[in-house]
């Protein structure tokens, strides 16, 4: 007699805009737990008049599957903009380093595509971006604040990246620093 393979644990990843940030993760959060699912990770963040949530839902297929038709409902009648993939883990993941990159620099309309497309020509992958702009106090100055997290591939010589992401920054007129990442207490 066989056992059956155990299910792989399934993911509800939930974008959603609207113009309340408390009501938006207020009800959100409150249908998350009736239908019994777990809030996994989650950011909220405001976009001037907009607020931005995304969480990461973990919960059996039924219970995920109510969680699905519930939240389009409570999108129409609270005028919520609703986005929804259904994810699972990575089982496979390379070896990989996580480092911060912290960026100061002049605001240019170009600057974070020509920051994603050197990670992404020496295929290093981006696990999450946080940028803002703001005018520079004694200058006037429109200046960006970027951070990146990203990951190493092991097998990538750390000095070799380090000269190139100078080389980069220097040929951008950048303020840049690559460094290892370390959780925050």
């Amino acid at each position: 007699m066989s056992t059956p393979a155990p299910q792989k644990e399934q993911f509800l990843v939930i974008s959603a805009l609207g113009g309340q940030t408390t009501t938006l993760v207020t009800t959100f959060t409150r249908l998350c737990m009736e239908q019994r699912c777990l809030i996994v990770s989650s950011r909220m963040s405001r976009h001037g008049t907009c607020s931005a949530l995304l969480l990461q839902v973990s919960g059996n297929w039924d219970a995920l599957a109510r969680l699905e038709t519930l939240l389009h409902t409570v999108a129409r009648r609270e005028q919520f903009t609703l986005s929804m993939s259904r994810s699972t883990t990575l089982d496979e993941r390379p070896q990989a380093l996580p480092y911060n990159v912290f960026v100061t620099a002049a605001q240019r309309p170009e600057l974070c595509g020509e920051l994603c497309a050197f990670f992404q020509q020496l295929e290093i992958d981006i696990e999450e971006l946080f940028s803002f702009t703001y005018m520079a106090q004694h200058t006037g100055t429109a200046m960006l604040n970027m951070t990146l997290t990203i990951a190493i591939p092991a097998k990538t010589q750390l000095s070799w990246l380090r000269e190139q992401f100078l080389d980069f920054c220097d040929e951008l007129n950048l303020d840049a620093v690559i460094e290892p990442w370390r959780p925050v207490h």
